[in-house]
Order: C-alpha cells, then structure tokens, then sequence
C-alpha cells in the first residue's frame, strides 16, 4: 500500500514547466494537486487523484484556484545587501537626490551613532530621476558633517560618500575611482573606491546573521526558494552554515566565492557542488568590467555619452577593466583546474569576449556550466559562442527597465546599441543556456520576468513560459540541480511559488501579481493567503 503524503496542495492550477509549451493553454487534463512526502514531490494529478495519498495525518492546503509553479531560483544576488536594503536606508524608490538626502537624515536622526557610526543608504538609481545625477559629497554633507555616509548605487559599483568618508579613507581609495571636479573630490566613488567602504562596513557574524535572515523573510515573499548567493563578504558562508545546523536556513543557498577566496576555498578541500541539500559550493566568482550606470562596463566603442565623464582621459571613454584579460585568465585557470564551476562578471561586449575567450582555454566550459553574469551588451557572434561552447548567460532581467526609449541605455549607449541590449530571445533562438537572476536590484522575480515579457524590443522579449523557466529550470540548470529542481514533477524536491493570479493571464501587469504561498522542501515557509 502506498504511504500517505504529508502535505498535499489541491484546488489549484499546477504549470509543471516541465516543456516550453506549458502555460496558458486549455487543456482538461491540466494537474489540479501535488502530494508531498519527505520534502519530494510523489504525485501530480487531479485533485481526485492526488486526495488517494490524504491520511490520518496529512496536511491539505486547499489553494483555491491559484496558480502552483515551481519555486523561483534567483541565480545571481547578493543576500547580505538585500538585508541592508531593509535595515539601513533604502533609496531605491527616492525621486530625486532631495528625498535621497531626506532618508538618510531620517534614518542619521533615528539611529544611535554609539551603536551604528556609519549612516547607509543603498538603492539609489538617477537614471530614473528628473534631476539625474548622482549624489555628491555636499548632499551627504547635508546629512552630517560629523558622521560617516556612504549611499550606494544599486549597481553596487558607484557610491557617494560624504567629506568624513574622505577624510578617513581618501588614502584607501585609488585615486583613478575617485570623481574629482578642479582637483576636489566630488564624493562620487566607483569600483575599488568603492571596496575600500565596504571592506570598512562589513557587518560582524551577528549582523551578517540579522541581514541574511532579514532578506531571507524578504526572499520568500518575492516567492524565492533557492539563491545563487554572490558571496563578496567573507562572513556570509559561515553564518549560512550556521543557520542550518539551527534549523534557521528555510531556502537552498549556493554559495559563490569571490576570486581572492579562491586559496582558502582550496586549503579546505571545497568544491563545486559539495555540500547539503539547502548550502551548497557553487563557483568562484570574478569581475572583468564595471557597470553602465558608473560608465565603467568595458566596450568596444566609445560611450555616447563620454563627454560627460568628469576629467575623462582616453581609457574612460570606453570603461575600464577591474580585472584586466590577463588577471581573468589566471584566475580561470587555477579556478577551474581545481574543480570549481567559474563565473565572471562581463557587461559591456568587449568584457563578454575576454571572458568567452578565457572559457574557451578550458576546453570544457559547457560540461563545467561556466557563466557569464550579466550578458547586457552581447555581439552576434558573441550569442553564437554561447550557444557553440555551452556557457551560461547569467543575466538579470529586471535590467530591461533601463532599455525603454530615454532610459539609461539610451543616455549610456545610444539607441542603436540600446536596441542591442538583454537579447534574451536571440540568446534562446540560438541555443544558448539561459538563466535568470536579480543582482538584488531589487530581489524580484515577478518584476524581472514583467519586463521580459514586455520588454520595448522583440530580440529581447520572451513569452511568459520561457520567462518563467528561465527563473526556474534555467537557474537551476545553471547550479547542477536540473534533476532535483525547476519543475514539478514526481521525484523533484518539493519547491514551489503560489502566485494569486495567472501570469499568462495577466500579462501586461505580471509584476503587481501577488505571491500567495512560497513552499521549500515539503514545507511552507510563506503563506500570505488572505483568505
């Protein structure tokens, strides 16, 4: 006789994505259940089916009709900085550098200098401002003149800090990421500059603990499951361990380890791949260029916009390298010869082809799942390299926000290559592996895939299916754990995404659906049913 499950989920409208028709189709024989036993998916079918496996002591959710997905995977964020979001000043809906400046004092006025010297914002975006500039020493000054404040981007590779920062740091920073005006800094930092900040920031292990906790909460009402965790903070693969072994950790982490952790990683004997069913080793992470927002991704022609760098020399007008070809190739190298799945950030086309040709030296950057983060500014031939070697196009949708006629791309690119920016549906046409992510920018999957779905150019527009697998069976893909998650299906782990409304149902505003319930391993760890 079979055992009953332990949680059933019926009344509800199940999209397996198994394949890339799933979705809105009419069909009478769409699952209406899932039964889980033991954290595994064990049956999916009618409702009537699937109530053969209710026992004496079975949970049954009854969804109501909402529509059951597998759980998102977000393949690319920062878990730290989305706990800093929600615990320090979070400027990612300010308007102007004004309301910047008045978050900040708010939170300088409400919080103890004793216990919190620096005051934090994170989030700021000037792109979308009418008054679209970024912050400068005098607005922070504005804030205090006695306490340090630091406001990131939230690209993360451009800051503004205020004179006490400079003051104390100033000899940190290289003088090359530092903006100055008639020999004075601005306050507007970039790329190492801007690790000098975060390396004085970094939270203790009891921070860090509160931050990844916090975004965890924030993680599962976006409907998140699993992240692929960009671990730029040393303390962070320590307290997810932790969290585990105290039963706090209720999402599956694959952490990446930055580039210069990579002798640490192999003095303890780790490796892609290694590890339990919720922490995982994932691959070493390393940057090559910069960013758009900070003109500081590496391109092949000049920015349109070049006249505008303050103090511009001829390097500046087509970005620069924060870690050069050659430094990127060492560091593959070593990473992949010792076993370990590599990804490096490339953004503009000329740092996707350092990196595709760093790959190719491997001779097996397909069978390994190296990946590229972020793929904004992708060649052509650059799309059939992805497609031939098998690289992962790591990339980040919610990015698209910024490919609408006078957003950013326009201002950085021009609107020819703005045109060519997150060819999403050209990368998939051609084969390549697609998997998508956040950059906590912000963590979101419904808003990526909104802007996927209705994204201004048809080389980048997908259909809400194909949106929908490549924040699931395409992430997982990417992570080794296309067996175990991405669909729902029988002998899979039992994570899942409850959204309010169909997504195919509603697909010009995708990205105001509610999640209802968000479910890992067999067990809810959101539920936000009103009903």
């Amino acid at each position: 006789m079979t055992a009953p499950a332990d949680l059933i989920l019926t009344n509800a409208e199940v999209h397996t994505l198994a394949d890339d028709s799933a979705g809105n189709d009419d069909t009478d024989d769409r699952p209406e259940a899932v039964a889980i036993r033991d954290g595994e998916i064990v049956r999916v079918d009618s409702a009537y089916e699937v109530n053969f496996l209710n026992g004496v002591q079975t949970e049954v959710i009854d969804l109501g009709g909402r529509v059951l997905l597998p759980g998102f995977i977000d393949a690319h964020t920062h878990m730290q900085t989305v706990g800093s979001y929600l615990v320090n000043a979070d400027l990612s809906d300010a308007d102007s550098p004004a309301d910047c400046v008045d978050l900040l004092a708010e939170l300088d006025e409400d919080r103890d200098s004793s216990d919190h010297e620096w005051v934090l914002g994170y989030g700021f975006d000037e792109s979308m401002w009418d008054e679209s500039r970024y912050l400068t020493r005098d607005d922070l000054d504005s804030v205090s003149e006695t306490r340090p404040v630091a406001a990131f981007r939230e690209d993360l590779h451009v800051a503004s800090v205020n004179g006490v920062v400079l003051d104390r740091l100033g000899d940190e920073m290289p003088e090359e990421d530092v903006e100055t005006e008639n020999g004075e800094p601005t306050g507007v930092i970039v790329e190492d500059a801007v690790n000098a900040v975060f390396e004085t920031i970094e939270p203790d292990t009891e921070t860090t603990r509160e931050l990844l906790l916090a975004a965890q909460r924030d993680a599962h009402e976006k409907g998140v499951t699993g992240v692929h965790d960009m671990c730029r903070q040393s303390r962070a693969p320590e307290v997810y361990r932790r969290l585990e072994l105290e039963g706090d950790l209720t999402m599956r982490v694959r952490i990446n380890y930055w580039s210069d952790h990579i002798e640490a990683a192999e003095e303890v004997g780790l490796v892609t791949n290694h590890g339990s069913s919720l922490v995982t080793t994932g691959a070493i992470k390393s940057f090559t260029d910069g960013s758009f927002g900070g003109r500081t991704a590496k391109l092949s022609k000049p920015y349109a916009d070049a006249e505008e760098v303050v103090d511009a020399d001829a390097d500046d007008v087509t970005g620069q390298w924060v870690v050069s070809p050659e430094e990127l190739d060492d560091i593959v190298t070593r990473a992949d010869g010792a076993g370990f799945q590599v990804t490096a950030h490339a953004i503009g086309d000329e740092a996707i082809e350092a990196v595709l040709d760093a790959f190719d030296e491997t001779g097996d950057a397909g069978e390994k799942r190296h990946r590229v983060e972020h793929v904004e500014l992708v060649t052509d031939e650059q799309i059939e390299r992805f497609a031939e070697s098998g690289v992962i196009a790591s990339v980040q949708p919610n990015f698209l926000k910024w490919a609408q006629p006078g957003g950013l791309y326009d201002a950085r690119l021009g609107e020819e290559r703005r045109k060519q920016t997150n060819r999403y549906r050209t990368l998939l046409d051609a084969g390549a592996h697609l998997a998508f992510g956040s950059d906590c920018m912000p963590l979101d999957p419904l808003l990526g895939i909104h802007q996927t779905v209705n994204a201004p150019v048809e080389e980048q527009r997908l259909s809400v299916t194909e949106a929908l697998r490549a924040y699931t069976l395409g992430a997982a893909y990417a992570g080794f754990d296309e067996d175990d998650l991405g669909t729902v299906e029988v002998g899979k782990k039992a994570d899942f995404t409850v959204l309010d409304h169909s997504p195919w149902e509603h697909a010009d505003d995708i990205e105001n659906i509610d999640v209802a319930m968000t479910v890992v391993d067999g067990v809810v760890a959101f539920d936000g049913r009103n009903d």
